[in-house]
């Protein structure tokens, strides 16, 4: 089937944004294992899809909480 790991990657993206907000609404820091481990259990191409996209989207929200933090430092007033 062409384009199916775009059809993969978009499912699995799709349902790690919904896992990451559930899990932050819940505050359940096991929910995504546990969701991993439920979907592994059918499809291990899921699993790693989804696996990666909530790495990646964990690491992007790092990333800009960072630069947030770096670009606030920078604009306050000097001490001295």
């Amino acid at each position: 089937m062409a384009g199916g790991g775009d059809f993969i990657t978009e499912l699995a993206d799709s349902l790690a944004q919904d896992a990451l907000a559930a899990s932050e609404e819940l505050d359940d820091d096991h929910l995504i294992e546990q969701l991993s481990t439920t979907i592994g259990a059918a499809s291990m191409t899921l699993q790693e899809a989804f696996m990666t996209s909530v790495r990646i989207r964990r690491a992007e929200k790092r990333g800009r909480g960072w630069l947030e933090a770096r670009i606030a430092k920078a604009r306050e007033p000097s001490s001295q």
